[in-house]
């Protein structure tokens, strides 16, 4: 018998490539969620449906997560046995500029599937968080044991509120409550406006790209591919009933160097606009993936000297005003 999932934010980045996974194995009835709204092209999500609309076990719901009267039906509907919460609006330099939006959707939204998943029996609630959460912390590499009560954008407070909301709801419901954090994942069909792909796109079209701050800041870059394997094991967790993990590479890459890593997989030469660090924005961020490791068996294999041009190959192969 096939396990009954639902995914939202299924039209996008992380989820399209679950969705790819859980359909190789066959085991799954998947009922995706999305609001196809337009923070980047709705095309591109539209193209990420398209790869799965002809499976049988696969079913897409034009939706929206603030609205609990349009997420009801979709639970009436069928009996989940896991919840991948991946909808949210994302990016930290927009929350600036519009915190209700982010409020409503990442707070609101979460706490509607959190109460429909009490309401109708849903044993796994996996839950897609952020390493923003960890603000400016001056201990690195960040661990789930740091303090997160300090997060310096409204994107980053309401991922920290959504994983309260999950421990809430799992000490309550009986409701196992999974908390991923993870750490600026890249690769094919990244969104448009995330760092890698902004910048190949740029120096792809010989146009600058702005590099905030000296280029020294650090990211921990983590791979879809990992990613993916990180959330598949998070799916099957039976430890306790509220847990968080940080799911990253572990390992640091300046912003200058990453630039000159685009360059090179392009064979093309960067045009630098300088400009002062933002509001909002962290000077590093570094994942202690031991506990992912020791519980999920998590197990990154991509470096970011591999990925890049892992990634500038798949952009190149989809290069046109609508994908890229």
């Amino acid at each position: 018998m096939k396990n009954n999932i639902l995914i939202t934010g299924g039209a996008g980045f992380i989820a399209s490539h679950l969705i790819d996974q859980l359909l190789a194995e066959g085991t799954w009835n998947i009922t995706v969620v999305d609001d196809l709204n337009d923070f980047y092209s709705p095309e591109i999500k539209r193209a990420n449906v398209a790869r799965h609309l002809g499976s049988a076990d696969y079913k897409f719901v034009e939706a929206d997560i603030r609205e609990l009267c349009a997420l009801e039906p979709v639970f009436d509907e069928g009996t989940f046995s896991h919840i991948v919460h991946l909808a949210a609006r994302a990016g930290v330099r927009p929350s600036l500029s519009q915190p209700r939006l982010y409020f409503e959707t990442n707070v609101t939204g979460t706490l509607n599937l959190l109460e429909l998943a009490k309401e109708h029996g849903v044993k796994q609630f996996v839950f897609g968080s952020s390493s923003s959460v960890y603000g400016v912390n001056g201990k690195i590499p960040f661990s789930e044991q740091d303090r997160v009560c300090r997060p310096i954008s409204p994107y980053a407070a309401t991922k920290a509120a959504g994983e309260l909301l999950c421990h809430t709801y799992s000490h309550l419901h009986d409701i196992r409550t999974v908390c991923l954090r993870f750490f600026t994942v890249y690769g094919a069909r990244q969104r448009p406006d995330l760092a890698i792909h902004k910048f190949t796109k740029l120096i792809a079209e010989g146009k600058p790209i702005q590099m905030f701050g000296d280029g020294t800041t650090r990211r921990d870059y983590t791979y879809i591919d990992d990613i993916i394997q990180g959330v598949r094991a998070s799916m099957d967790y039976t430890g306790s009933m509220h847990e968080i993990f940080n799911l990253g590479e572990s390992q640091t890459i300046e912003l200058k160097e990453l630039i000159s890593l685009i360059e090179r997989s392009l064979d093309m030469h960067a045009v630098i606009d300088r400009q002062p660090m933002q509001p909002g924005d962290v000077p590093i961020t570094y994942a202690d993936i031991t506990k992912a490791r020791d519980l999920l068996g998590y197990d990154p294999k991509t470096k970011i000297a591999d990925g890049i041009p892992k990634f500038v190959e798949w952009f190149n192969s989809t290069r046109s005003p609508a994908l890229t």
